[in-house]
């Protein structure tokens, strides 16, 4: 379908993104760099549901519309997020993991 690139070079890439994406969000004790490994979860996710569609049925579009959907819950989960990030730096100054301990409940 792609010329010149074969379907298992692109689920190469994506199984890559989507390992240093797991990688970032065990090792990481920021936040923000937490999302952003979350954030490539998600796009390798989406990307796998477009190539495999496209190579296996190129006349339908459901991975597409998978992908759509992907991506429209990445933005909610992101705007969430970063909402509750916001609030968690107003109260305790900080957006480490280990920070969050400390909280009072």
């Amino acid at each position: 379908m792609i010329e010149g690139v074969s379907i298992y070079e692109i689920l190469t890439l994506t199984t890559t993104v989507f390992f240093i994406g797991v990688y970032g969000f065990v090792t990481r004790k920021n936040l923000m760099a937490m999302l952003i490994s979350i954030e490539l979860i998600l796009n390798s996710a989406a990307i796998n549901f477009v190539v495999v569609n496209k190579y296996l049925f190129p006349a339908k579009m459901d991975g597409d519309i998978f992908s759509i959907f992907i991506i429209a819950i990445a933005a909610g989960e992101t705007a969430l997020a970063l909402a509750i990030i916001i609030n968690l730096y107003r109260l305790i100054m900080s957006v480490k993991t280990k920070d969050l301990e400390t909280m009072k409940h």
